[in-house]
C-alpha cells in the first residue's frame, strides 16, 4: 500500500493528489490519500480530507511507501519508524503553498541527511515508484533513537562501576 499525505496546510496540493490518484488507475497496489484542502477529488484511490492522529499513524504504520509534501512532522513520522519517505515539496508557482520554504527545506534535508527521497517534479514520481525498493536499498534513515542511546550510556556506567 502507497499512503499518501498533503499535511494541513490550507491550500491545495493538486498536483501530487491527481498525480498519485491516476497512478492508481494503472497500477494494482492499494492507494490511500489524505487531501485536504485539495479541490481534485480522487476517482480511483482510497481517499480522505483528513484523519485523526490514530489512522494517520496506522496508515504510515502498514504503507509500503510513504509520500508526503515536503512539512517536517509529515515526513519524520515515517522516518521515526524505519522508512524512507518520498518527499514532494509545495511549490508556491503552483498555488500550494505561500513561498518555496519547502523546496529549499527539502533539498537541504536530501542532502545533508541522505534520508528522503526528495522528487520536485511530480511526472518523475513513476519512475521514483517503480525503483522504490532499488533506491532505498542503499539508504539509512538516519533516524537514532533517544531511548537506545540512554540505555546503552547506562549499561556503560554500570559496567564501570562494577
Amino acid at each position: 500500500m502507497i499512503f499518501v499525505t498533503v499535511g494541513t496546510h490550507e491550500q491545495q496540493f493538486n498536483r501530487l493528489v491527481e498525480y498519485m490518484d491516476k497512478w492508481a488507475e494503472t497500477h494494482e497496489e492499494e492507494v490511500i490519500i489524505q487531501t485536504g484542502f485539495s479541490t481534485y477529488e480522487p476517482k480511483f484511490a482510497k481517499w480522505q480530507k483528513f484523519f485523526v492522529f490514530k489512522e494517520m499513524d496506522k496508515n504510515v504504520k502498514a504503507a509500503r511507501i510513504v509520500l508526503t509534501h515536503g512539512g517536517p512532522s509529515s515526513f519524520i513520522a515515517p522516518l521515526q519508524i524505519g522508512k524512507i519517505p518520498i518527499v514532494v515539496p509545495r511549490r508556491k508557482e503552483y498555488d500550494e503553498h505561500v513561498n518555496n520554504h519547502q523546496v529549499n527545506f527539502c533539498r537541504e534535508v536530501a542532502k545533508r541527511q541522505k534520508n528522503i527521497i526528495e522528487v520536485e517534479d511530480v511526472e518523475k514520481l513513476g519512475d521514483v515508484l517503480d525503483k522504490y525498493d532499488e533506491t532505498v536499498s542503499g539508504m539509512t534513515n538516519g533516524v537514532e533513537s533517544n531511548n537506545k542511546k540512554f540505555c546503552d550510556e547506562i549499561e556503560k556506567i554500570v559496567e564501570e562501576m562494577f
